[in-house]
């Protein structure tokens, strides 16, 4: 019994000692959030972002797991292309956009094109054509444009139309957009599961 008399009081002296031990630096700790009062309490005001919770995958036979399976190794392998692009996107808008002369434009264009062939070029040429499909939906996911319309508007629309033939000759359409709601549904809830560390 003095034991624990001994340990409770060792116990509430350390804990009065850290809470009046001030901050050697003088900083206040915590956080700084709006708050609301309701029936005379504060209350702190919190914005969580949404949350999306699936039940379990239910299977109806062996071959929509292979196949949702395969869907999930192939979204998995295009899916950080996809962010990756999004993200240039923007970056390099805002960066082209801030050049005025046509001519440096263009110059600065070739380079940054070159410099995406040297960095990814290899790999993507090992993506099947389903990962290539998929990598487009990605895209368009990413961007809210089609690849067709991003070539147009970096390279011209000799370019894309280039491209667009090229690609329509081997199956694909650089014009393919992205409904996350309809068809493109299994390929959104996979990516969210991705983003939420699910799967």
């Amino acid at each position: 019994m003095k034991i624990a008399a001994v340990i409770f009081t060792l116990l509430l002296s350390c804990g009065l000692a850290q809470a009046q031990d001030p901050d050697p630096k003088g900083e206040v700790k915590g956080i700084v959030t709006k708050a609301v009062i309701i029936e005379g309490d504060t209350v702190p005001l919190f914005w969580i972002p949404t949350v999306r919770i699936y039940g379990p995958i239910i299977f109806k036979s062996k071959v929509q797991v292979i196949t949702f399976t395969r869907l999930v190794r192939h979204i998995k392998r295009v899916y950080p292309y996809a962010k990756y692009i999004g993200n240039k996107v923007n970056e390099y808008n805002t960066y082209l956009n801030s050049i005025a002369n046509e001519r440096q434009r263009e110059k600065e264009l070739d380079r940054i094109e070159k410099e995406l062939r040297g960095q990814f070029e290899e790999e993507l040429k090992k993506l099947t054509f389903t990962q290539g499909k998929i990598l487009m939906k990605l895209i368009y996911r990413e961007t809210n444009s089609t690849t067709y319309n991003l070539i147009r508007d970096f390279r011209g629309s000799i370019t894309a139309f280039f491209w667009q033939s090229l690609g329509t000759v081997f199956g694909y359409n650089l014009k393919v957009t992205y409904d996350p709601v309809g068809a493109d549904r299994d390929i959104e809830n996979i990516v969210i599961m991705i983003e939420n560390g699910t799967i």
